[in-house]
């Protein structure tokens, strides 16, 4: 067995730690957005910005295992990870029949390489809490600042350079945060999980009046998106917080403060004077009409293993009758049935189950709290967007960020190679 080194004694290199994982994750999710309408300097961002974060985020762990911590774990959840390394098992053999190759192979190792990277993300949190007694390095914290920073980005472009950071929708009559940058509902679901994570920074005291300001901010963000069901999801996550709350006086302010607000989200965002209103939100912006022509034309000539991964039809896009064309399908469950059929969207659909039921099997209350906090958006979102099975987006980086919290676990005992190395380096860890 190990001890546990004490906070006091490290600080600084866990100061240094805590500002590296934040740099990588930052790094890593800036690579999903579009940061030049050049396609060639896109590329070149995405691929050697998130090629080099998950090297080094590699980087971060060995400087963690280099000060004495054992590399052994052993999978608490199995059947999640298991789950998941199915469907992209059935990813990659679907590359035999997809009609695009080249974007199917794209799309999967995009994917992939971002499994990479949050297997050693989580990897470190389960280094630092065995051995790092005490330490202050928080995963909430790492994920809501790296939002609140991208928001930031887009909060200060919306008024230094409008035209690049809106996008007009509606025949140009109403303007959304996001621009060519980012979709601006997935934008949306980046603001609320800022929020959720941030608002436990302000339950640990944790510089409060800054928090605060960094969570309006992202709030603020949220509006400008006009973002129907990310407005949702951050109702959702705080109404989930107040339940939390066992101040009865801040119960009683929240719950004012969200019901006032409602009226106001609802008028602005959920029925748009310029939006086609009421008819506009049953028809969920058109993407009904689109699923049920999904479901009824193109599903029933590819059922059991669909189109490909991430492709819906023959095509480059799909169009029903009375539809329009569409590259993707705006829902992640429609989205990997017709990738991967019926056995592909049984795979992806037990793979969340047993998820969530790792969530809810947490013993750390903290920790179960943050992690349904962050799943709420990200799952609101796969009904109308990307989403965790879709396109290459960050909500599947943050969604593989969740698989190993609940699934990896430090193991009963470390190797005789870690021994060996321990023996000759830190032989003051081992316990006789």
């Amino acid at each position: 067995m190990l001890t546990a080194l004490n906070d006091n004694m490290h600080k600084p290199f866990l100061r240094k730690v805590n500002i590296l994982m934040l740099i990588m994750l930052f790094v890593m999710t800036a690579g999903y957005f579009t940061w030049s309408e050049s396609l060639l300097v896109t590329r070149l961002l995405k691929v050697v910005g998130r090629l080099s974060v998950t090297v080094g985020i590699w980087y971060i762990f060995r400087m963690l295992v280099k000060k004495g911590a054992a590399t052994s774990f052993r999978w608490q959840n199995n059947y999640s990870p298991l789950l998941y390394a199915g469907y992209l098992g059935l990813g990659m053999i679907s590359i035999l029949w997809s009609t695009d190759k080249g974007y199917s192979l794209l799309q999967w190792f995009m994917d992939f390489e971002s499994l990479v990277f949050a297997f050693y993300f989580m990897r470190c949190f389960m280094v630092l809490d065995e051995y790092y007694a005490g330490h202050s390095i928080r995963f909430y914290n790492l994920l809501g600042n790296t939002a609140y920073l991208l928001l930031l980005i887009f909060v200060i472009g919306m008024y230094v350079a409008p035209d690049t950071f809106f996008r007009m929708t509606h025949g140009g009559e109403e303007a959304r945060l996001g621009g060519f940058i980012m979709n601006p509902n997935e934008l949306g679901m980046l603001c609320g999980v800022g929020v959720s994570c941030l608002l436990f920074d302000i339950y640990r005291k944790h510089y409060r009046v800054m928090t605060i300001i960094k969570i309006a901010v992202m709030a603020y963000a949220l509006l400008m998106t006009g973002s129907r069901s990310s407005l949702v999801g951050l109702l959702l996550i705080a109404f989930f917080h107040i339940r939390q709350s066992k101040n009865i006086k801040l119960k009683l302010m929240m719950y004012a403060v969200a019901l006032a607000a409602i009226p106001i989200a609802v008028t602005k965002l959920m029925i748009k004077e310029n939006g086609g209103g009421v008819e506009e939100v049953m028809s969920m912006t058109g993407r009904l009409p689109f699923w049920t022509a999904l479901l009824n034309e193109a599903f029933p000539k590819e059922p059991l293993l669909g189109f490909g991964f991430m492709r819906i039809y023959y095509t480059d896009t799909f169009q029903g009758a009375n539809t329009y064309a569409g590259h993707m399908t705006h829902n992640t469950f429609m989205q990997v049935l017709m990738n991967l059929g019926i056995i592909g969207f049984s795979i992806a659909l037990f793979q969340l189950i047993f998820t969530i039921k790792g969530f809810l099997s947490t013993t750390d209350q903290e920790k179960k709290l943050v992690l349904m906090g962050i799943l709420i958006p990200v799952i609101i979102n796969s009904f109308t967007e990307f989403g965790i099975f879709g396109e290459t987006n960050y909500g599947i980086l943050f969604y593989q960020l969740l698989i190993f919290s609940v699934s990896m676990q430090k193991a009963a005992f470390i190797t005789r190679r870690e021994k060996l190395y321990l023996r000759k380096t830190r032989p003051e860890l081992l316990i006789h």
